[in-house]
């Protein structure tokens, strides 16, 4: 154990769960389920324009932007919307559309290589762990329970409980509130070096970039560590 730190805040999505490799599973489950092939000619073409539209959405979301519901109907809006006779699909069908999907993303267990084995080591270790997500209050809780990871975490901190969203230095302050992690024996792990690390460093918290995405990614900032596995994170902690 690096006794430096006692306690570790982790992000979930595509850091622990493999929210992207299960979002791709359900994408497909709904397409088949909506039988949106009567309106596109290649699924591909609505695949592509979601996974577009969620990156930029996401990203609006987490500034403060837009809010949650803005972010449930329009990441469904645009891309269907290119489909035959979709142009003009209403928010309530958006709106039951994410519902399903939602529900078929909640159960997936698909973790991130190494992410059981971390947590796991690190329970061991006798670190304090919480989780620091952006995801959805309902969403969140049932996929921690489906991938078998809901009992490692001492604590579950989500944006809508703390009422602003990582990068925000109030959701941090808010996160030291509820578990009473001291700063200066804090880490940071996340994928997303914007939301996660960014926030973090802000908020005076050590950082590890789980640098998943682009080997050639080079951060303006530092970070304290990066990694491109998660199995490094054992030689740090």
């Amino acid at each position: 154990m690096n006794k430096r730190y006692t306690d570790i805040f982790c992000d979930f999505d595509d850091t622990l769960y493999d929210t992207r490799g299960n979002a791709v599973i359900s994408l497909a489950e709904l397409y088949d389920f909506f039988r949106l092939s009567e309106h596109f000619d290649d699924a591909r073409t609505f695949y592509d324009a979601y996974w577009q539209t969620n990156v930029e959405l996401w990203g609006q979301y987490s500034k403060g932007e837009i809010d949650r519901h803005y972010l449930i109907v329009e990441r469904f809006r645009r891309p269907l919307s290119l489909g035959r006779g979709l142009e003009n699909i209403s928010e309530s069908q958006c709106m039951e559309i994410s519902d399903k999907f939602l529900e078929l993303c909640s159960v997936k267990p698909g973790l991130v290589q190494g992410a059981r084995e971390l947590t796991e080591y690190l329970r061991a270790q006798g670190y304090r762990l919480h989780i620091c997500s952006n995801g959805f209050h309902e969403v969140q809780y049932k996929k921690l329970r489906a991938c078998g990871l809901y009992d490692s975490f001492d604590s579950i901190m989500l944006s809508e409980d703390a009422g602003a969203n990582k990068p925000s230095r109030l959701f941090f302050d808010y996160a030291f509130q509820k578990t009473k992690a001291n700063p200066a024996t804090t880490i940071m792990i996340g994928d997303n070096y914007n939301t996660d690390i960014l926030g973090a460093m802000d908020a005076g918290i050590d950082t590890i970039l789980f640098n998943r995405w682009d080997p050639d990614f080079l951060p303006p900032r530092k970070p304290t560590h990066i990694v491109r596995t998660l199995k490094e994170i054992t030689a740090i902690l």
